[in-house]
């Protein structure tokens, strides 16, 4: 055999092994920590499979936003040995306390994403996040509009921020082997069936989705939606509402394989 020929059988050899290994997510949202459920929290995450790579919690960590509520969540977290990562959600955001919701979570090692970006180093691969909590406006004909009061108005400008750190942060994690986009509202209504139509607009909106359509992340995951369904697309990146209410379970679990080379290249 050349070396050449030897070089190249090696190299197909890795590109397989490389091109089958999986990265093991735990996704929830919507799990309203509290401290009339703390045990209950802290013992579904000490039932984290030990095979989980990391875990992305998909907004509403607490149920009204305050900080005694988001110590709950940093108590079950800290004994954790695999990175975590969150945004926050509608309820996170209720008593005005976001800062020090954040402070706290930070502080027991979680990742808090607010329109920005994070790649983490999991079993040797790079894998981007980019995470907000995303905010209201419709979907198809029912958008809300660019006009008239101002307050609507900063509705509008206040979701397209959210439009444009996806874009951002999409860009900022091009190279990683895989993509995860993490939101709170719903960035298509494939996943709200179930919810009463005539409050889909407060549900998220597929503006959303323009970031994900250009980019094609790996995999969207978003809560909100309580009564909505399990799955959805935006073209082919599959959707995921992992509210709890949705699932059924304390998390729900993918698995996601590392393909060889990224998907997408830096724009």
């Amino acid at each position: 055999m050349s070396t050449d020929g030897a070089h190249a059988t090696h190299g197909d050899r890795a590109q397989a092994e490389r091109a089958t290994t999986t990265i093991r997510i735990a996704a929830a949202g919507d799990i309203h920590c509290r401290e009339s459920n703390r045990d209950e929290i802290a013992s579904a995450f000490r039932s984290l499979p030990e095979s989980v790579d990391l875990v992305l919690l998909a907004g509403d960590l607490t149920t009204c936003g305050e900080p005694s509520e988001a110590a709950v969540l940093a108590a079950a977290c800290e004994p954790l040995s695999v990175p975590v990562v969150a945004v926050l959600g509608n309820h996170d955001w209720h008593a005005r306390r976001a800062d020090e919701v954040c402070a706290i979570l930070r502080a027991a090692g979680i990742d808090v994403l607010e329109r920005s970006s994070t790649v983490r180093d999991i079993n040797g691969y790079e894998v981007g996040i980019v995470g907000c909590k995303g905010f209201v406006g419709g979907y198809g004909a029912s958008h809300l509009p660019d006009f008239g009061e101002p307050l609507l108005r900063r509705i509008y400008a206040e979701t397209s921020n959210d439009v444009e750190a996806l874009w951002e942060g999409l860009r900022a994690i091009a190279n990683c082997p895989l993509r995860i986009v993490l939101l709170h509202y719903a960035p298509t209504d494939a996943t709200l069936p179930g919810e009463r139509r005539d409050i889909w607009v407060f549900l998220g909106t597929d503006r959303l989705a323009a970031p994900i359509v250009e980019h094609q992340p790996d995999l969207v995951l978003h809560g909100h939606a309580h009564a909505g369904r399990l799955e959805g697309e935006i073209g082919e990146v599959p959707v995921y509402n992992v509210s709890v209410p949705v699932i059924e379970r304390d998390f729900w679990l993918l698995e996601l394989a590392v393909p060889a080379m990224p998907a997408t290249p830096i724009r």
